[in-house]
């Protein structure tokens, strides 16, 4: 078992920045997760990124692995199924389906996974209509009707791709509007003839034979279309963490202070899976590179 100075669990941007940080640190650095980008690898536009105007998510991590892998950074896609303390050497052991791996330090950057709308045949249909990535799935409904559920910018967003395939798009959402969205994006949404947007309104099933064919509402009424967007935000992923004692909030978020310690000495935790206030690439970037220089630092008073 090879023990690591650190170990950076997500390959997102939290996760990757914290990579390229501790590669020019010299730390010797394992990054593990089962995919690569995380939820910003699903962003089908970024446009708020510095450098570059517009850009896929999926190509701006493509980029940061890039150039993490050219720093000597190792990775290892593998899910991780447990982090549990390591009592005689002080560090960490991390569980993965294919081995353990020991480190001096850990960096938690696991992220967030979409939230479930749990209607009827959600599912059932999962795969055959239903689907909770729009920059994976859009290109499959050219010509056809779709329904996005959400009033996010991860909703506006994704009926905006999807209305470039389809015919037609339902923006479905239960609000009266759209509050927590970017108003540059309601305005794109609001000037798109494809897009039909139906607020107060809540899809409480999603019907077909072998695959969608529609939604019914909340209010009885019901909308013909061969695909359903599920874009109704996420939550942390921090099911691996059970057994630690790591402070959270409410809703699962992993408690650090400003320099993204956590009340476990060699913690560390960075990105969306943080209770913090902007959930964006870029401020996940920022708690990447923090993070690495507090474990720096620690290693180094060791």
């Amino acid at each position: 078992m090879v023990d690591y100075d650190l170990i950076i669990v997500g390959a997102g941007p939290a996760g990757m920045t914290a990579g390229i940080y501790a590669a020019r640190y010299k730390m010797s650095v394992l990054i593990l997760s089962k995919d690569l980008g995380g939820m910003a690898s699903t962003a089908h536009k970024v446009v708020n990124y510095p450098g570059f105007n517009e850009i896929t998510g999926l190509e701006l991590m493509q980029k940061f692995e890039k150039q993490a892998k050219d720093l000597g950074v190792k990775f290892a896609y593998q899910e991780v199924l447990k982090i549990k303390p390591d009592k005689t050497s002080g560090g960490f052991v991390v569980e993965t389906k294919k081995g353990n791996y020991a480190c001096k330090k850990i960096i938690y950057a696991g992220g967030s996974k979409r939230i479930e709308l749990g209607a009827k045949g959600e599912k059932e249909f999962l795969g055959k209509g239903v689907s909770y990535c729009s920059t994976c799935d859009a290109g499959f409904y050219k010509n056809k009707n779709v329904s996005v559920i959400g009033g996010s910018n991860a909703a506006l967003t994704s009926a905006l791709l999807v209305s470039k395939y389809a015919k037609k798009v339902y923006l479905i959402h239960r609000g009266s509007d759209f509050q927590k969205a970017e108003p540059s994006w309601i305005e794109e949404v609001e000037k798109n003839k494809k897009i039909e947007v139906k607020f107060n309104e809540e899809v409480v099933e999603i019907y077909g034979s072998k695959f969608v064919e529609g939604v019914k509402l909340k209010s009885g009424n019901g909308l013909d279309c061969e695909g359903v967007f599920i874009e109704i935000g996420g939550v942390p992923q921090s099911y691996v963490l059970e057994s630690l004692g790591l402070k959270m909030n409410k809703s699962g978020f992993i408690i650090t202070d400003k320099e993204q310690r956590t009340n476990i000495n060699g913690f560390y935790s960075a990105g969306d899976v943080t209770d913090n206030v902007l959930k964006q690439i870029i401020t996940a970037c920022g708690e990447g590179s923090v993070a690495v220089l507090s474990a720096y630092r620690d290693l180094k008073k060791k």
